[in-house]
């Protein structure tokens, strides 16, 4: 479980959304809802097989604070560790005290969000 001086990362919250591209179209991109303090804890990684080609993935829980907008975070949203650059993809959403303080977020990279 996160405790809060364990909390030194920067994680911003994109969503998909239909964004104008300037000329009167628009095409699916990621648009930045919020920014929190987390902890990113790696666990086992692992390679998947993808269209005939192997493919690193690296299997994390970020833990964040609950708060009005961190229980908006869904599965098809996608989480950014500022300081590192690595973006994840959000597999599984989970509240490991049932109401209580923390959300533990499963996530990957090197998936396809």
């Amino acid at each position: 479980m996160a405790r809060a001086g364990s909390l030194r990362h920067k994680i911003t919250f994109d969503k998909r959304a239909d964004v104008d591209d300037g000329y009167g179209n628009t095409q699916a991109g990621w648009v930045e809802q919020f920014t929190v303090r987390g902890e990113v804890r790696p666990k086992l990684g692992g390679e998947t097989v993808t269209a005939a080609r192997l493919q690193a993935q690296n299997t994390v829980t970020i833990s964040v604070r609950q708060s009005d907008k961190t229980r908006l975070i869904r599965e098809d949203w996608r989480a950014r560790d500022l300081p590192e650059g690595v973006e994840y993809a959000i597999k599984s959403i989970v509240d490991p005290d049932d109401g209580g303080a923390w959300l533990e977020l499963l996530c990957q990279t090197g998936a396809a969000a």
